[in-house]
């Protein structure tokens, strides 16, 4: 079985469990568990536009291991929200990088408000998506062109998937382990972590 390269993008005052959830559940995914042959499926590493410390949160002080200019190449990109969103909407660079980054990055996903960043993109137009539910009204006023959905832990639009608020970024990334992985991968994670998800539940 293959191995991905995962990125979660980072920036100050990004919400924890954006990006901690997805890193856990993507860090926790093995092949042969248990088993002298057991290894990782997925290497994940952190981004932020300049590469230094990072303030989430709570004031949890985060140090990225790359920035935007040092990168590589990643199977799948993981982009969280969090207050800071409202700062990286207006931020170029970052906006530019995610829709430079899509065109060779087989797999964009979002947690929380973090779809609101890829919308700023244009990569959500004419798609369906979902974001915090206390940013649904906004996002349908701010990007018509996007078929905002409710009621749901997470959007599969085949190579972007778009989660609800903070915990459903954990959903979203068993998700993502089962496409990838593997329904038994996937179904192991969960039951490491305790966290029971239907992976049939998401808006098609």
């Amino acid at each position: 079985m293959k191995s991905w390269n995962v990125g979660i993008l980072l920036f100050d005052q990004v919400e924890i469990l954006d990006f901690t959830g997805p890193y856990e559940v993507f860090g926790l995914a093995v092949h042969d568990r248990y088993k002298p042959t057991e290894r990782s499926l997925f290497n994940v590493t952190t981004i932020s536009e300049s590469g230094n410390l990072v303030v989430a949160e709570n004031n949890l002080k985060v140090t990225p291991d790359y920035s935007l200019a040092t990168a590589p190449a990643y199977d799948l990109l993981v982009i969280p929200g969090g207050p800071g969103v409202r700062k990286a909407l207006l931020n170029e660079a970052l906006v530019n990088w995610v829709r430079a980054r899509s065109g060779d990055t087989p797999w964009i996903t979002s947690v929380c408000t973090g779809s609101l960043l890829l919308a700023q993109t244009g990569l959500l137009d004419e798609k369906k998506a979902t974001t915090h539910i206390d940013s649904i009204d906004w996002m349908r006023t701010q990007y018509p062109a996007i078929d905002v959905i409710d009621d749901v832990k997470y959007v599969d639009e085949d190579r972007i998937v778009t989660s609800a608020g903070v915990s459903n970024g954990m959903h979203m990334s068993l998700h993502m382990v089962d496409r990838l992985a593997g329904r038994e991968v996937a179904q192991d994670v969960s039951h490491i972590m305790q966290f029971e998800t239907d992976f049939d539940e998401y808006a098609c």
